[in-house]
């Protein structure tokens, strides 16, 4: 049996705490969650549960068998199947008149610009590879459309160690250097808020990156954080959360 959300108010709990407009708000906003992984795809559940009118999932992997221990997506019966297509079918489930859009592809330099024609009101940047995190931060910083960009959750046992500061403000984390050290080439040095750790990894390999089912989603928590607290503002601000 589906319950008809038309019958009741599921929103009542969000207007508590964020008002009807700041419900509406959501409500009338587009939201593109590049990369489902662990962090991506928990980002990704939290804007449609705080009822954000619009998500565009976009990735080009599928679920595998190590996706397992972290990803919500990622179950045994889907292994093999377009993650972007699972988290559509998943808000879904969660709210009906959500409009989400699956883009199955990877994004780099040759097709930011696709992703971008679409003016989303807010990226949440949720990229593994530093090459396509780049391209995506520098369109959006250029085009003028907020983003806000996680940096390494792997290699972490530590969920509360996450922190939203300016780019320029991030240490420890390995993934924030390269990012600081790529911006600043493209001529980039402040603007970009992040969701970054300061606990130190705890394996330093060369090797696969490990990860546990407690950290990535609590960066994508955080991510989704940012995007419901500045989308549901009626001033609609830009900037670090302080």
């Amino acid at each position: 049996m589906t319950y008809n959300l038309e019958d009741a108010n599921w929103t009542e709990r969000t207007e508590l705490i964020i008002g009807a407009d700041g419900v509406a708000r959501l409500a009338g906003s587009s939201v593109a969650v590049v990369g489902l992984g662990g962090v991506g795809s928990a980002c990704a559940e939290a804007l449609a549960r705080a009822h954000v009118g619009k998500l565009i999932f976009v990735d080009g992997d599928v679920v595998s068998t190590t996706n397992i221990n972290r990803q919500i997506i990622a179950f045994t019966d889907n292994i093999g199947r377009p993650k972007a297509e699972i988290m559509v079918e998943r808000v879904r489930r969660i709210n009906p008149q959500c409009e989400a859009v699956a883009e199955v592809c990877w994004v780099d330099g040759s097709n930011v610009g696709d992703l971008l024609r679409l003016r989303p009101d807010f990226v949440a940047d949720a990229i593994d590879s530093v090459g396509a995190k780049l391209d995506l931060i520098e369109a959006c910083l250029r085009s003028q459309i907020p983003i806000v960009s996680s940096m390494g959750a792997g290699n972490r046992l530590d969920p509360t160690a996450f922190a939203i500061a300016d780019i320029s403000k991030t240490h420890t984390c390995p993934m924030a250097r390269s990012v600081r050290q790529g911006l600043r080439r493209r001529g980039i040095e402040t603007g970009l808020t992040v969701v970054f750790s300061d606990e130190p990894p705890v394996v330093k390999s060369s090797g696969p990156i490990g990860s546990i089912s407690t950290v990535p989603p609590a960066a994508g928590l955080a991510m989704a954080s940012v995007i419901i607290r500045q989308l549901a503002s009626d001033s609609g601000g830009y900037g670090v959360f302080q």
